[in-house]
């Protein structure tokens, strides 16, 4: 099996599950060394209280033949940070790919209310969680994927940007924190290719992550039980797709062509040629725009 990142270095902040974790894992069968981080480990869970780990994430990544390295991390806590930053320096000599999928906001947001009818706390709290700990991990990563030429830092968010320009996305703080996000690779793609590095924004689509599953009252293996529920879930994606979109962007040597830009899972399949696990190239952001905002029956031919 072909390893174009044997060698490389990443790390994968926020990989406990979801699209994290689908990162990891591809950018492990790639052949990287991954940091996995996150709050919930074997030994705590996270106030998420899920069971998924970053340990079981690190297992993973060394299964499919990379080298998984699970350090439990709260990316609001500078030091620690700054802590992990130094062992990946002091371990590895460098950083290559740098993810930034923190995120611990979807029980923090109500869908349709008002700024003025939202809990403020939880507001604030996901504004934290969202922003904050991409801006810390970033601030101290960052000098130490510019010791290479070529690193590529990835944020990672809900939405194109074109997509969150036009819509009001589920509600005032979700929308500021996802737009956020993709401001930040924007500003970064200034800061960063001029010293020899890359940063983009990147979406998945529709995830089929766990907690999206389980809301479903499904499993990856008959997910598409829940069509009777949601006809449009159907042009959903597993994790592993947005992570064959990261391992890609890794493997180009030309991939300063997107510095600042937005870019999603579905368009660069387009690009490189990937496929989801199942053989599919789901355009979910296009299908989204001309099926389902367009109020039309779910149909995915043409889009997956």
């Amino acid at each position: 099996m072909s390893q174009p990142l044997q060698g490389k270095v990443a790390l994968v902040a926020g990989a406990s599950r979801g699209a994290g974790r689908g990162i990891a894992v591809e950018l492990g069968a790639a052949g990287a060394t991954v940091y996995v981080t996150g709050r919930t480990t074997r030994e705590k869970r996270s106030e998420y209280d899920r069971p998924e780990t970053i340990e079981d994430t690190a297992d993973l990544v060394t299964e499919v033949g990379g080298h998984g390295i699970a350090v439990p991390t709260d990316h609001l806590d500078p030091a620690q940070v700054r802590t992990l930053v130094d062992r990946i320096a002091d371990e590895q000599g460098r950083l290559d790919i740098l993810v930034n999928d923190i995120w611990g906001g979807e029980k923090l947001f109500a869908w349709d209310s008002p700024l003025w009818e939202h809990d403020l706390d939880n507001g604030l709290r996901l504004l934290r969680l969202a922003v904050e700990t991409h801006a810390i991990t970033s601030h101290h990563a960052l000098p130490l994927l510019l010791r290479h030429p070529g690193g590529l830092v990835v944020e990672m968010t809900d939405g194109t940007a074109e997509y969150n320009r036009d819509n009001y996305r589920v509600s005032f703080f979700y929308d500021l924190a996802k737009s956020s996000v993709l401001r930040m690779a924007f500003a970064l793609g200034h800061e960063l290719g001029p010293r020899g590095a890359t940063a983009v924004a990147l979406t998945p689509g529709w995830l089929r992550s766990e907690m999206m599953l389980d809301n479903f009252e499904v499993r990856e293996e008959n997910w598409r039980d829940a069509l009777e529920i949601v006809p449009h879930f159907a042009i959903s994606e597993t994790p592993r797709y947005v992570g064959r979109a990261v391992a890609a962007l890794a493997d180009d040597p030309d991939v300063a062509r997107f510095n600042g830009e937005s870019l999603s899972s579905g368009g660069l399949a387009q690009v490189y040629g990937f496929t989801d696990l199942d053989g599919s190239r789901p355009d979910a952001w296009r299908y989204l725009v001309e099926v389902q905002d367009a109020g039309k029956p779910a149909d995915v031919t043409g889009y997956r």
